[in-house]
């Protein structure tokens, strides 16, 4: 006997479905779930992570999990104390909720032994001693507990700081007990979310499982749609012909509608609505090409110098083929792959090196001067029209340029509500247009997935780097690189002016 397979039976031989057409049913776990119990049970695991699409029951899941340790399934400790976190309190209400209506699914004699309270906390008490209790984000309801579960339900939607801070309380509480953390959640918008790290980092005593559909899939792919809901087939959720209709409707309106279908059914990390991205992964995808036009005409060059703990990064921009291409440095210490933990984003960028799009230079920091030799011998056979960087590095990327002789034109942007505005609408078009064309690039994939644009007093956007959650360097640069492209291309060639002297 395992504990695993005692709480399955419990959930499975007593529980039953409260509501719905299957209601008075005995309740089924999809293999999923039954995979997901027996990972968080197993020796030596503390801290169980879930993360699979919206609608695929997880709430219902967690609420039986919580009834199983109520009844002492898991084990026998005294004083058995359940804790339910959500972001809401009307949140944690639904997981409570469904945890009350399978208790009250149960035998008369089991319901003699409950006791309800709604006010001033909802609770759930067994025997006078064992307790379900429902707390918000805001950390007011954990003062003095000791639970032996916690259950953090959609961690993703948690606002920042106050998710961490519950999280760290909720945490620190059940430590004491030796008890269980399930944290369970459609997947966040960023990599550097802090469930996005849950799963992405390796850690003693912690279990992951995700389902999501892979990057760059079309969204009506069926694969990629039972990848992240894997409940579907077994009548949990939309069904899978009703989730592909849902696709193909996104992918015709685009923008939010289909930001918002990827993130949340096919549980990928895009930005939500509420944080508007520069341009949408599906507008970029359709850009990317492995047949690139010729490096043809003048090539403008956007720059973004790092530190020693961001990217600096170089984009090519040939304006009149449309072509781009995007480069990253970083300096040699740490390593890439410590680097890549220590951002959350694991071996990626070692997987750009892979690819040639990121390189090491220096030691603690980029050297300037050497980094625009590289950036220079990148276009060494092409004629330069342009380089563009920020004012904000003015003066350190004049020094560089001066020392290694790059007599091109100086063109300089500030990355607010003016210039940033105009050269992020200038890139937009560009993509959405798709006058521009990228090789397949997890560099420039990667920055996209974490760049977002705030709207100015007169609503137009700029790339915000405060808000930006990722290295998005890459795009920044191209940003530029594109902006000043643009506006070449709306003067055209230059006019020879004939000159007449008066008589």
């Amino acid at each position: 006997m395992t504990v695993s397979g005692d709480v399955i039976r419990f959930i499975e031989g007593e529980l039953k479905i409260p509501t719905g057409p299957k209601a008075g049913q005995p309740m089924k776990l999809a293999p999923y779930m039954k995979q997901f119990i027996r990972g968080s049970l197993k020796k030596g695991i503390s801290i169980s992570v879930l993360s699979v699409a919206r609608g695929q029951a997880k709430s219902n899941m967690s609420a039986a999990i919580a009834v199983a340790e109520l009844f002492g399934v898991f084990s026998d400790q005294p004083r058995r104390e359940v804790l339910i976190a959500a972001s809401k309190r009307d949140q944690a209400e639904v997981v409570w909720t469904y945890a009350l209506d399978l208790i009250r699914s149960m035998p008369d004699e089991v319901q003699e032994r409950i006791t309800v309270r709604y006010s001033p906390k909802l609770e759930i008490e067994l025997d006078g001693e064992h307790k379900i209790r429902a707390i918000a984000a805001d950390g007011a309801g954990i003062l003095g507990t000791s639970p032996t579960l916690v259950i953090m339900d959609e961690r993703a939607a948690w606002a920042e700081p106050k998710g961490s801070r519950l999280e760290s309380a909720l945490l620190t509480g059940v430590i004491k007990r030796g008890g269980r953390t399930l944290i369970i959640s459609t997947s966040a918008s960023s990599d550097q979310h802090p469930f996005s790290l849950y799963l992405d980092e390796d850690a003693e005593g912690v279990y992951r499982q995700e389902h999501r559909a892979p990057a760059g899939c079309q969204p009506d792919d069926l694969d990629a749609i039972m990848a992240a809901n894997p409940g579907a087939k077994y009548g949990i959720g939309p069904s899978l012909k009703d989730l592909q209709a849902s696709a193909r409707r996104a992918m015709k309106r685009g923008g939010a509608t289909l930001t918002s279908f990827r993130l949340f059914h096919l549980n990928q990390r895009v930005t939500d609505v509420e944080l508007e991205p520069l341009v949408s992964v599906d507008d970029w995808l359709a850009i990317e090409t492995g047949d690139l036009p010729p490096r043809e005409g003048e090539v403008v060059i956007g720059l973004d110098l790092g530190g020693s703990a961001s990217m600096s990064a170089a984009a090519f921009y040939w304006p009149m083929t449309g072509r781009l291409e995007a480069r990253g440095w970083f300096p040699s210490r740490p390593g890439l792959l410590d680097r890549g933990q220590h951002d959350g984003v694991g071996r990626r960028y070692m997987e750009m090196q892979r690819e040639g799009t990121l390189s090491l230079l220096g030691d603690a920091t980029v050297p300037i001067a050497p980094w625009i030799e590289e950036v220079i011998a990148h276009v060494a056979d092409e004629a330069v029209a342009a380089v563009c960087f920020d004012t904000f590095k003015q003066s350190e990327i004049c020094e560089g340029l001066a020392k290694v002789d790059v007599r091109a034109r100086q063109v300089m942007r500030r990355f607010g509500p003016f210039d940033g505005g105009e050269d992020a609408e200038r890139f937009r078009r560009a993509v959405w247009d798709q006058t521009l064309c990228c090789a397949p690039s997890v560099l420039m994939r990667s920055a996209l997935s974490d760049a977002v644009c705030r709207r100015d007093a007169q609503l137009n956007p700029c790339l915000d780097k405060g808000r930006s959650l990722g290295r998005i360097d890459a795009v920044s640069a191209a940003v530029l690189a594109v902006g000043e492209g643009s506006r070449m291309l709306g003067r055209g060639p230059a006019k020879k002016v004939r000159m007449e002297w008066a008589s």
